[in-house]
């Protein structure tokens, strides 16, 4: 029996990995598939000491291997179900592997709702981006596109209408905006179209404009996405009992990030609305350090 299993391989997951291991006590086992939204992005640019980016694939490589040093094991399989049993905790994989842990830490996170556009997927991370205050910075005074969808890409376009007054929002999906969104785009100087893209023109995943099913094409040289309906990874959370929000994300406590199930920890994006990798590393060290606390405490019994 493991001491604890940390479910996804992606930054919070590995930053708690690395904490755990540091302790020197434990048998820590890391269980990820091997996705996630880190693997998209090619360069993150607001992580302390790498002010030239690092690749999400890159740094979970180093993540893993500073794990490992810490004598973290790792495997690739994808959980199907998690249950507690006798006060300890099952999980199963994809061909019936049964792991079984004290603990449970819970980062598997969400994965973004991007349609299948030509091109975009070079872009992400790149100069295309998901986050903004992640990457706001990066579209400062730029001819800066966003490519959503109804009012969750207004509602991006005109909170990043701060950052530069060459916006142009193009609702893919061509999903109604309300009356309200539609005046603050105007009011806001952002250019609107309601048609279909039919590719990215990108050089060296440097975005420089949209293809139009029209025809048409709109220069750029930064981009956001955001087309809503992102989907929550908390079907394990929600199996184990653990409380979730509206929108699916699992509470936790704000100290601990303990979740309303003893014993079961979360972390990173599958929380309520952390959605950022810096955000991510806090919560699985905080979530780390509170599972050595409790593992502390069981060994007293």
């Amino acid at each position: 029996m493991f001491d604890c299993i940390i479910i996804g391989g992606g930054i919070a997951g590995l930053q708690a990995a690395i904490q755990l291991g540091r302790y020197s006590s434990y048998r820590i086992l890391v269980i990820d598939k091997g996705t996630g939204r880190s693997t998209l992005c090619k360069s993150y640019h607001n992580i302390l000491g790498w002010s030239d980016g690092i690749s999400g694939d890159e740094l979970r490589k180093r993540g893993k291997k500073q794990a490992e040093a810490a004598d973290v094991e790792f495997v690739e399989d994808t959980i199907l179900n998690a249950e507690s049993i006798n006060g300890g905790f099952v999980c199963t994989g994809q061909d019936g592997t049964r792991y079984e842990a004290k603990t449970l830490l819970l980062a598997t996170g969400l994965t973004d709702r991007i349609p299948h556009i030509s091109g975009l997927k070079p872009t992400l991370g790149e100069s295309v981006y998901v986050c903004p205050d992640c990457d706001g910075f990066e579209i400062q005074n730029r001819k800066t596109v966003v490519l959503g969808s109804g009012k969750s890409g207004a509602g991006m376009a005109i909170m990043l209408s701060e950052r530069t007054n060459d916006l142009t929002y193009i609702n893919h999906e061509r999903t109604p905006v309300d009356e309200e969104g539609m005046r603050a785009l105007s009011e806001k100087g952002i250019r609107y179209i309601e048609q279909e893209i039919s590719g990215v023109d990108a050089d060296k995943g440097m975005i420089q404009g949209i293809q139009l099913a029209n025809g048409g094409c709109v220069a750029a040289e930064r981009g956001f996405i955001s087309f809503g309906g992102n989907k929550v990874h908390s079907e394990l959370a929600a199996q184990l009992g653990a409380e979730l929000e509206h929108n699916q994300h699992v509470k936790a406590d704000p100290r601990t990030r303990m979740s309303s199930v003893a014993r079961v920890w979360i972390a990173g994006d599958l929380g309520v609305h952390s959605e950022l990798a810096t955000a991510a590393m806090g919560d699985g060290t905080i979530a780390a350090i509170w599972i050595n606390k409790e593992l502390k405490k069981m060994k007293q019994f």
